[in-house]
């Protein structure tokens, strides 16, 4: 069985070497928790490449919401992180009634060709999920759905995980199911033991949560639990 996938948040360089030490495999990197992560400025991207040898998923989200704000201003920035260096990205945007928003989502993928990237928790604010993944399935790069089942997170959206995971290799469901969004660690048996293999935690590796920077033992204890 191969080793899972665990990604956590980093904000920081020191975050980004702390996850390393505990044994995450990769990092989402973010700024501004605040509206529940931004992209982060080129120097952030750079300082946090600098200081670790992890693959780096940056988020594609310059405001709070799912909807893409300002297309130009997001496409700019995505033009400049990739000069710099940035490989992979996590993204997706829907319209104000909550349907897929393909036009911006595709510019974007467009913007990104060549590179691997992940359709966010968009997915679980939407009307209607499947309507989402059958939209999106075939946007190159595509090869992640981070989702908790829910808006809610994962206790509300365990079923719809369990369901999707049960799809797995038919059209729409052929991406990799990274579970995160109100993920605990009583949570992780169960979710092992029916097949999710890759995992994403941000506060629940830090001390006093968002406060707090990564703490390596912290991440060390979700990577045993997670399976190495």
């Amino acid at each position: 069985m191969s080793r899972p996938m665990f990604e956590v948040i980093a904000l920081t360089p020191q975050d980004a070497r702390a996850a390393e030490s505990g044994g995450a495999d990769r990092l989402e990197l973010v700024t501004d928790m605040a509206a529940d992560g931004l992209t982060p400025t080129v120097r952030d991207f750079a300082a946090i490449r600098a200081a670790v040898d992890l693959p780096l998923r940056v988020m594609l989200r310059i405001r709070d919401g799912f909807t893409p704000g300002d297309l130009d201003l997001l496409l700019a920035r995505t033009a400049a992180l990739r000069a710099e260096g940035a490989e992979e990205f996590v993204f997706g945007f829907l319209t104000p009634d909550g349907a897929v928003d393909l036009d911006a989502t595709r510019a974007v993928a467009d913007a990104v060709t060549g590179c691997h990237w992940t359709f966010h928790r968009a997915i679980d604010h939407s009307a209607d999920r499947s309507d989402v993944r059958a939209a999106v399935a075939d946007l190159p790069g595509l090869d992640t759905f981070l989702t908790s089942g829910a808006a809610a997170g994962v206790d509300a959206g365990r079923e719809v995980l369990l369901g999707e995971l049960a799809k797995s290799g038919e059209p729409g469901y052929r991406q990799q199911i990274l579970v995160g969004g109100g993920l605990r660690a009583e949570h992780v048996p169960e979710l092992r033991a029916a097949g999710f293999d890759a995992f994403h935690i941000g506060g629940a590796v830090r001390l006093g949560g968002w406060a707090g920077a990564v703490d390596a033992t912290m991440v060390e204890e979700w990577r045993t639990l997670i399976g190495t």
